[in-house]
């Protein structure tokens, strides 16, 4: 438990939230209808807010079941507790958000309507290929309307893949010239990706790649408004975290200065081995001794 309470607090929470959400829902234990992301029961009386969460816990079927959480966790927890960008207490949270609120406009466009007008979605949330205005369902084969769209559907009820894009793309500009290796291709990390996305290509088709494009896309975003747009345009970071969320991540309260305000530094992370958890003192010696 000691090593599981040392992972990043935002990286653990949504990796653990996706990994039990998904075999719950896709073991038939748990129903995808109530967590899926569905616009219209936004607007309802009461409104159903908890599938703005939700629906980033859902993985894709499957390997994904396994993948998804795995590389959301691998690169998340590197960017939360070793990023220079997300030093500010809370700040990591503040950049889930916002790309959340990026992926979901683009992508809730593709999200079947009722579950009455779309019963493929009570069987399986994976949409397959629509052919002349018409959605071809998993199990039951059934054909039923869709209205305004051609070509593939987006997926548009689960993100958990499009933020793990995000993620990713934010590691790698990080790590651009970082040797690494994705499955049995070595890259420098800047390239990393977009060979995700190649392989996603050819493992899902077109459709997957457009649906994880989306979080490359929202993280470029962050990294024009707080890196790019201030550092070459002259202008300033407009993304900036709430003092609640640093008090409740623990953070120190800002320091007015003459030139700017000033955070409490992160701790340095222990060194030592990159898993487990040390507990080896130095000898002791008395005060005031050599």
């Amino acid at each position: 438990m000691d090593v599981f309470w040392s992972w990043p607090p935002v990286t653990r929470t949504i990796t653990v939230a996706a990994m039990l959400t998904s075999v719950l829902a896709y073991s038939g234990l748990i129903s995808f209808m109530p967590i899926v992301f569905i616009p219209q029961k936004m607007l309802a009386i009461p409104p159903q807010v908890w599938r703005l969460v939700t629906s980033f816990c859902i993985t894709g079927p499957q390997l994904s079941i396994i993948f998804e959480p795995y590389f959301f966790f691998q690169y998340g927890s590197q960017l939360e507790k070793g990023s220079p960008r997300f030093t500010e207490a809370g700040s990591f949270l503040v950049y889930i958000i916002f790309n959340a609120l990026i992926i979901v406009p683009l992508l809730a466009e593709a999200v079947p309507g009722t579950e009455g007008d779309y019963p493929c979605i009570s069987h399986d949330p994976v949409i397959r290929k629509i052919q002349r205005g018409r959605v071809r369902c998993r199990h039951d084969q059934a054909l039923t309307g869709f209205k305004g769209l051609a070509g593939y559907v987006l997926q548009g009820f689960r993100f958990l893949d499009a933020l793990t894009m995000a993620v990713m793309y934010t590691w790698a500009q990080d790590n651009s010239n970082t040797q690494v290796t994705f499955f049995v291709i070595t890259v420098p990390g800047r390239y990393l990706p977009y060979l995700y996305l190649l392989v996603s290509f050819v493992m899902g088709g077109p459709a997957v790649v457009l649906h994880q494009g989306t979080g490359l896309l929202a993280a470029h975003m962050y990294d024009f408004l707080t890196r790019i747009w201030p550092t070459f345009g002259g202008g300033r970071n407009v993304i900036s975290t709430p003092g609640f969320l640093r008090q409740w991540f623990g953070g120190a309260a800002p320091q007015q200065r003459g030139y700017g305000v000033a955070f409490a530094a992160r701790e340095p992370a222990p060194q030592g081995r990159a898993t487990g958890w040390s507990n080896q003192r130095g000898p002791g010696r008395r005060l005031g001794s050599d």
